[in-house]
Parts: C-alpha cells; structure tokens; sequence
C-alpha cells in the first residue's frame, strides 16, 4: 500500500520528460534571440569593411586644380598635373635634389610605381600627411619646377608627385593610397586594380 501511494503521488515519468524538454527549449530559443543581434552586428562590421572606399568623381577636375576627399579619416589630395608639370618631374635639375626619386621605399602600391607615382600620369593621387609629424602639406605652384607641397610645421618640402627633398625633416615621399580606375572620370580609393593584391597597411609610413 505505501508504495502504490508514492507511486500515485509522484509526476508520470512522460510529463517529467516533457517538461524538460519544454524548459531546454526555452533556453535555446531564448539564447538564439540573444545572440541574433550580435551576429547582425558582426554582419554590418564586415560590410563595412568590405565596402570602405571612397568614389570620387575628377571629370571637371581641371588642369592645375587639387581637390581633398577623405578616406578612412585621411586626407587624399588629387591634382590634375599638366603637361609641363609632368615634364619637370623627369628634370634631372629636380631629380637630383630628391631624397627619393625613383621610389625604392615602400610607400605607393607597387602599380604606382613609376616617374609619376600615379596610374595616370596626369591625375596624381597622394595621401595628404607629411612623413615627418603628420601635419598636412599646402599646394604650391608657379614656381621654376612647377610646384611643390609644402609643410608649414616643420618646413619639409615634396614634389608634384609626392616625392620628397633632400635634407628635409620628412624621412620619406608622401604616400600613394590603393585606387584603381573605375571609368573614364572616376577614382575608386580604397581599393586596387583589378589583379593587384596591395596592403595598404604595408606601407613604411603613413
């Protein structure tokens, strides 16, 4: 008799089950609706990521002007350099008074490469922080080599091509961010060429 009244006092073995289950359900779909926010946001970082780079529209950029966008909180000049300019960035009387004429540090994609360090010889693209402290250069032109981008702080001195002087508080050229040619008219900063793999952060000094 007193096991027939336990037995009849104690929960259906089926009904036990039952109840856990409901209550690890609960659990689950409870940490679910937790975690769906946090695997949205890391959905929203790497988008951002994935997509951080600058359009910018030159078509009306005009020989002789310098237009400033930023990109990832650096300033990025882009100059519409002229024939003449691009003939004085080969002037040996201007080659011999660089620091770093042919480029040889790593401080431009290696598509940029070249007399110009640019992807057109005409439109330059340069990083807008003097090598030495970070200050931002000022656009000189009209002068006997064409112009230079001057560096108020410290007096550092670069070429229309970024390229830096001789004997000047500036260690290294100003650098080349990674950018490719959308269309005819169109500068996507931010990333590379079609078949390039540059780091951005591999760069000396930016």
């Amino acid at each position: 008799m007193v096991m027939d009244n336990q037995s009849s006092s104690s929960p259906p073995v089926p009904r036990r089950h039952f109840l856990n289950l409901l209550t690890a359900s609960s659990l689950t779909v409870g940490g679910v609706i937790c975690i769906w926010p946090f695997l949205e946001s890391l959905k929203t970082q790497n988008t951002i990521v994935t997509h951080s780079y600058t359009d910018v529209d030159i078509s009306s950029l005009k020989e002789g002007q310098q237009i400033t966008v930023m990109w990832q909180g650096h300033a990025i000049f882009i100059l519409h350099r002229s024939a003449k300019t691009l003939a004085l960035l080969k002037d040996q009387e201007l080659l011999i008074r660089l620091r770093d004429p042919d480029s040889k540090e790593l401080q431009q994609p290696p598509y940029t490469k070249n007399w110009h360090r640019s992807i057109q010889p005409e439109i330059a693209v340069l990083i807008g922080v003097c090598t030495h402290l970070g200050c931002v250069p000022t656009l000189k032109l009209n002068n006997s080599l064409g112009g230079h981008y001057n560096c108020a702080c410290h007096g550092s001195k670069f070429d229309l091509a970024g390229r830096v002087y001789n004997n000047m508080p500036a260690p290294y050229n100003l650098p080349v961010p990674p950018y490719k040619i959308l269309k005819p008219g169109i500068l996507r900063i931010g990333e590379n060429p079609n078949g390039e793999n540059f780091d951005f952060k591999s760069l000396t000094q930016i």
